[in-house]
């Protein structure tokens, strides 16, 4: 019993971490724009990115000399980027702008899904949790992210242009916010 109720705590932490339902604006923005993004790859390179995290993460960017809370600040950087992009229409990332590019690993793997917040929690729930529920915790959120990754079209279909367009000025505005609250926390570290 004591696991399972470890299981849903890392589960709904990571629920609202990961933000799968904030991240549908863009996925759905993206997949309009003619981006092509491949749930299942998409979900296994987030799950495999948030599974070595929780092996090696301080190890991983210790590698490369790198402090987690540079980490978190590129990744805040990359977050700031697409919210500007949604609430402006502006385009940062030009290898995007043709019909048929590629969105699975970046944007959408890294830092949407398995980005530098949610990488970072995952190793500050090491001190909290056995690796046994934060794996559970993990493959969970997995399975709800290639659901709604495998539902985005059927969902572009049931939401209007204007309800989209609305949303995702919304959700734009709210990752700048986390974007930013992500580098106040960092930079001073």
């Amino acid at each position: 019993m004591l696991l399972v109720k470890a299981i849903l705590s890392v589960s709904l932490v990571l629920f609202s971490v990961i933000d799968i339902p904030g991240s549908l604006p863009v996925i759905i923005n993206m997949k309009r724009e003619g981006v092509i993004i491949n749930a299942m790859l998409a979900t296994l390179v987030a799950g495999v990115m948030m599974i070595a995290f929780l092996f090696f993460g301080t190890s991983i960017l210790g590698l490369f000399g790198i402090e987690i809370s540079s980490f978190a600040l590129a990744g805040s950087l990359i977050i700031f980027f697409i919210g500007l992009e949604m609430t402006l229409g502006i385009r940062f990332f030009r290898d995007m702008d043709q019909e048929g590019s590629e969105g699975t690993i970046v944007p959408i793997a890294f830092p949407l899904l398995a980005g530098a917040g949610t990488l970072t929690t995952i190793i500050s729930l090491k001190s909290e949790f056995a690796s046994l529920p934060i794996v559970g915790g993990i493959l969970i959120n997995l399975i709800i992210v290639y659901i709604v990754l495998n539902s985005t079209s059927w969902l572009s279909d049931k939401i209007s242009e204007k309800a989209l367009s609305s949303l995702r000025k919304i959700f734009g505005i709210l990752l700048l916010a986390i974007a930013i609250q992500m580098f106040k926390a960092n930079i001073l570290t």
